[in-house]
Formats: structure tokens, sequence, C-alpha cells
């Protein structure tokens, strides 16, 4: 109200805004771990560049492979990376993937340093640490991905073949495989440090790369694939690695995306199914823009409605709750992230007495239920063709 009404005349009273803004986060912000010849190894370091990356990491080392994958996330689209220096307490001791040293060093029984250095920032979207394919290994960084709303970007096992795939990804498709996938074959790209000698890479950082050039410029709810999805700085594919389309067809429905290479269209991600796409395990969440849609809108919403932490549980803030996140995904559904041809059909929001009890209410529980109908890819298009046969005078 005005501060005081005391003569004939005009007040004028400026009115709070209830309703409050969800600014989006980033979807593509990368983590990369593994070992490095220099660099800070007490904290996850933030780089926006190759040349930042070399300067604070060494640049390329024949010993490591995730200064290759930093190379190659940079040339094919990415734009913003954490990295996790692995190594070994107070020693010089190069550490490789898929050896116990390395991945006690990336998961500490304590859970102080390695990944867990991510703790310690403000958002990552992915995580890669390029050439790691223990399956045990594999499982907890799904695990660790899944309580902190990020997306491992998984590569197959070096030297993998259609033979040795094709009866699935083995015992990585659990429930946590959902905030997953993998990627087949490694990568065929001139090697630098050899004179541009062809070489075999994991596929994570090229893939990483991929994922932040689409969100860009599509979004996150658009399948990371395709053949706008060609990849940069790349030789091919190993001729034994060269699959047909009815190979192909076999590893998708067992949720293992493929990369292939193309006549005119060069060497293009093939494949957008999560660890828990296979056809015979009917998910929810087959579909690997799909699952970061949802991750991108809940971390959206939780970081956007903190506001509310300590308001008065009532009507009133449910009605400001609704407003807010309805604004949020009607700014989605208008982005064209969502199905249907309206708002009602795209999404709903609750916030109110049908998602809380009086005991939650009591308890300073405020139950906000948002749901949405999100955009598949078409992994199958199929065309109808009627031909006008016996028409004469056509």
């Amino acid at each position: 109200m005005p501060a005081e009404i005391s003569y004939p005349g005009v007040y004028i009273e400026e009115v709070p805004n209830a309703v409050h803004t969800i600014e989006v986060v980033s979807t593509s912000v990368t983590a990369f771990a593994g070992w490095t010849r220099k660099g800070p190894a007490n904290r996850a370091e933030h780089v926006r560049s190759w040349i930042e990356f070399e300067n604070k990491f060494g640049g390329l080392d024949a010993r490591s492979l995730i200064a290759y994958s930093v190379r190659h996330f940079f040339e094919n689209g990415g734009y913003e990376a954490y990295i996790v220096r692995v190594k070994l307490p107070s020693k010089r001791t190069v550490l490789h993937p898929n050896e116990t040293a390395f991945e006690k060093a990336l998961l500490p029984e304590n859970k102080t340093g390695g990944l867990y250095h991510l703790d310690r920032i403000k958002l990552f979207n992915l995580l890669c640490v390029p050439g790691e394919t223990n399956e045990a290994v594999i499982v907890a960084l799904q695990n660790f991905c899944r309580e902190r709303r990020a997306f491992l970007i998984a590569d197959c096992p070096a030297g993998s073949t259609y033979q040795s795939l094709h009866s699935g990804p083995g015992n990585i498709a659990g429930d946590n495989s959902v905030n997953s996938a993998m990627y087949f074959p490694w990568v065929v790209s001139p090697d630098p440090l050899q004179a541009g000698k062809p070489r075999e890479f994991p596929p994570c950082g090229f893939v990483a790369g991929i994922y932040a050039e689409v969100d860009s410029n599509r979004g996150v709810w658009k399948a990371p694939a395709g053949i706008e999805t060609s990849l940069t700085d790349v030789i091919g594919i190993s001729p034994d690695k060269t699959i047909s389309d009815s190979q192909n067809g076999v590893l998708n429905k067992k949720g293992i995306n493929c990369i292939r290479t193309f006549p005119g269209k060069g060497t293009v991600v093939w494949g957008s199914r999560t660890l828990r796409g296979s056809d015979d395990l009917g998910s929810e969440w087959k579909y690997v823009s799909v699952r970061r849609t949802s991750l991108f809108i809940e971390e959206s919403i939780y970081k956007g409605t903190q506001w509310a932490v300590f308001e008065p549980n009532d009507e009133r803030l449910w009605t400001a709750i609704r407003a807010t996140v309805t604004n949020f995904m009607l700014t989605l559904f208008r982005n064209g992230a969502l199905q249907g041809l309206k708002p009602e059909q795209a999404f709903f929001v609750q916030c109110g007495r049908e998602t809380m009890t009086q005991n939650d209410i009591s308890r300073g529980i405020c139950n906000v239920v948002v749901g949405f109908a999100p955009l598949k890819p078409a992994e199958f298009v199929i065309i109808r063709i009627q031909l006008m046969v016996g028409q004469a005078g056509i």
C-alpha cells in the first residue's frame, strides 16, 4: 500500500510480481576425467578452449587419451568443459584407463578427490572418461551421474566389432543406465604427434562435441544424430569395424549407438538410444534426447524454484509456483521442445491439495508435479507410395 493516504488524489503503489522467472540451465557442460602430465589435481578445472587446455594441462601426450578427447570435443562443437586430472598422490606415475590404480583414483572410496571434485562446481551435464570400459566402473559412473542429473557418454571397448557386441552391451544396462549412452566403434583420426598418421580414438570426445553443437543449434530435445552430425577431423571407421544396415539395426535394438561413414555425408553419429534403450526393456527413457530433455527440465525447475524455500506453505505459494513453472514450460512448448498442438496437450503443472496431504503441508513439504510430452526421434521414416497404374491418357 502507499505509505500514507491523506489527501484526495491518485496514489501509485508498486506491486511485486508473484511470478518468478526460471532461467534455463546449460545442457552440454562436459566433464572429462583422465591422466595428464601436468595441471591442477585438487579441483575440477574449467576450460573454454583447446588452447586453454594446452596451457593448463600440457596439450597432447601419446600416453593420455583424455587430451585427444578434449581436442576432439572442441573441434566438434564443444565450448565448455571441466577437467578432472586423475593421478596418484605425490607420484608422477602414468595412469591408464581400465587399470586398478586409475579406477581407484577416479572414484576414491572416501569420496574425496577424483570425480568428487565435480561436487564443488556449479553444474556439469555430460561426463566422459575416455577409454574406460570396465563394466563395474561404468555402472559406478552411471550411478554417479544419475545422482547428479548428469549424463554419461560411454565408449565401447577398444577393438570392439559387430561380432563382439551383437548380443548387447553386457552388464551395464541396469536401472541407472538411463543416464548413459554407448557409442561404437572407435574413430580413426589423424594423430598430430605422429605426423597425421591414422589412429583409433575413443568416440566420447567427438560425440560430446556433437551433443553441444546440436544443443546450441537445435535444442537439447533434438536427437544428437543424423546427417547433420558429421564428425570433424576424422578419417573414418576401420574397415573391420564397418557395418551394414542390417547389422546397424541389430545393434540399435540393443541400445548401442553406431558411428558410420556414408558417401557424401562423411562420418556421422547414427544412433540415439540410452543404454536402457534396448527394445526388450521397453523403457520410457529409450532415447537420449528424451532423457536429456527431462534432466534439463528437472535441473532448470530445481534451480528456478529455490525462492520458494521457507515461504509459507499455503495457496498463495502454490499459485505462484504453478504460474512460474507453467511459464517456463510454455516457453519450451513455443520453442518446439514438446509434442502437441496446444499447451494442454504438451504439459501439465500441479501444485496444491491434489499433490499434498495435510500431513505434507504441516511438515512443510510442497510437492510439484510436472508432466510433459517429449519429442521422440523418428528412427524409422516410412514412406508410403501409391502408384496410379493402368490410367489411360495420363
